[in-house]
């Protein structure tokens, strides 16, 4: 017995003397700008390809093409983002520039009511330029968003519903994603005052926290609501392999959103969440050594199945910020450090390639086989968010 404890001592003070190094930020942003230079070139050759002046910013590659959206797609605000991210990163004019044409491309959203992804168009892009610069007209533009997202709340669900579309699936869907979204909510109380965004967004992360999640902290995509009693109605997924499995960007998109709540509310209840929410992505079994997520943690042929670099950038850049809240700061660092080197190292394209993507091999849709190990645009934004993150830190 005791042969066995000091076996099992010696192994874990071996695996806590092994940590991961911080990723060479310097150099990342070096490639990140080089490729986004080509990528403005390419979404110039686009724009005049397409004829079409709605499309606005860069989502993928489709069909060995680069793909533009309008600024309705609930992608358009991550390249704006990226842009700021890396004038954020070297304060040189052109990024500021740049980042400015292309949010002002964006700002009409603010009155579009049809989506609950303000959070991602807006926040994403002006809301980046607004923590930089202090403009006064991107907090108003912040503000008007904040004000249309919150129409989208039903106070007999305590949520704010998800889609319109897909009215033959679902009568009030919210998905995980939506977590997101409420960012833009606390930021509109902490620059107006006005508590009723607060308390939406707080309704809403109760509410989701209720009915999202399984005992082990998985949780589901799709959660339909009966609008008019709150009652569940399904718990089911739209990009999972299955309404049991856990998806895994879905995952990060909820270790991200209660790391967020927690830094507005300081609600001890959001800390815990994000910390079983983390407990349960990185020590999952089907979880790679290179801690590069598969699309699914229940796919059925993994290790065959695709990956999904957008997830891995999101909960890299969801645990740098959890490390600053949490008493298990080492392990979230140095996850979050190990993600970070597998995709500087494995999953970022040659210069001049990839229509200027950063990353590769991430999936947007598998089951609807759209954006399979392809390049996205919420990608690099997460990731450069990450990098940022991992340089700020002391």
């Amino acid at each position: 017995m005791k042969r066995y404890f000091f076996t099992v001592l010696a192994l874990s003070l071996l695996h806590t003397s092994t940590f991961a190094q911080k990723p060479n930020v310097k150099k990342a942003f070096k490639l990140a700008a080089k490729q986004t230079e080509y990528m403005l070139k390419e979404v110039e050759d686009a724009k005049l390809h397409a004829g079409n002046p709605a499309l606005v910013s860069p989502r993928t590659i489709e069909n060995g093409k680069l793909k533009l959206v309008a600024s309705k797609d609930w992608t358009s605000g991550f390249f704006p983002g990226v842009l700021w991210f890396l004038y954020e990163y070297n304060h040189q004019q052109p990024w500021m520039k740049e980042a400015r044409k292309f949010s002002a491309a964006i700002e009409k959203e603010k009155l579009n009511g049809t989506t609950h992804d303000m959070g991602f168009k807006v926040y994403c892009s002006i809301g980046t330029g607004y923590r930089i610069t202090n403009d006064a007209h991107y907090k108003e533009v912040i503000l008007e968003s904040a004000k249309k997202l919150a129409t989208r709340f039903n106070p007999k669900t305590g949520v704010i519903l998800s889609w319109d579309h897909s009215r033959d699936k679902w009568v009030n869907p919210v998905i995980i994603d939506n977590m997101m979204n409420l960012e833009l909510l606390f930021e509109a109380t902490r620059l107006s005052g006005d508590s009723s965004f607060y308390k939406i967004a707080v309704s809403h992360a109760n509410t989701t926290m209720k009915n999202h999640f399984r005992p082990d902290y998985s949780s589901y995509h799709v959660i339909d609501y009966d609008p008019q009693t709150g009652a569940v109605l399904k718990k089911q997924t739209h990009q999972g392999y299955s309404h049991e499995s856990a998806w895994s960007r879905g995952q990060g998109w909820a270790l991200y959103g209660y790391t967020m709540c927690y830094r507005f509310t300081k609600d001890p209840v959001y800390l815990k969440q994000a910390e079983n929410i983390a407990a349960y992505i990185l020590n999952h079994p089907n979880m790679p050594k290179d801690l590069v997520p598969y699309w699914d943690f229940n796919a059925p042929s993994i290790p065959n199945e695709p990956r999904d670099v957008s997830a891995a950038a999101v909960i890299a850049s969801a645990l740098y910020e959890l490390s600053g809240y949490s008493d298990q700061k080492k392990t979230y660092l140095n996850k979050a450090n190990v993600m970070m080197n597998s995709m500087a190292d494995k999953y970022t394209a040659p210069v001049g390639t990839n229509k200027g993507f950063i990353l590769i091999s991430s999936t947007g849709s598998k089951p609807s086989n759209s954006e399979v190990d392809a390049p996205l645009s919420y990608a690099d934004y997460y990731y450069l968010e990450a990098l940022l993150r991992a340089d700020q830190l002391k």
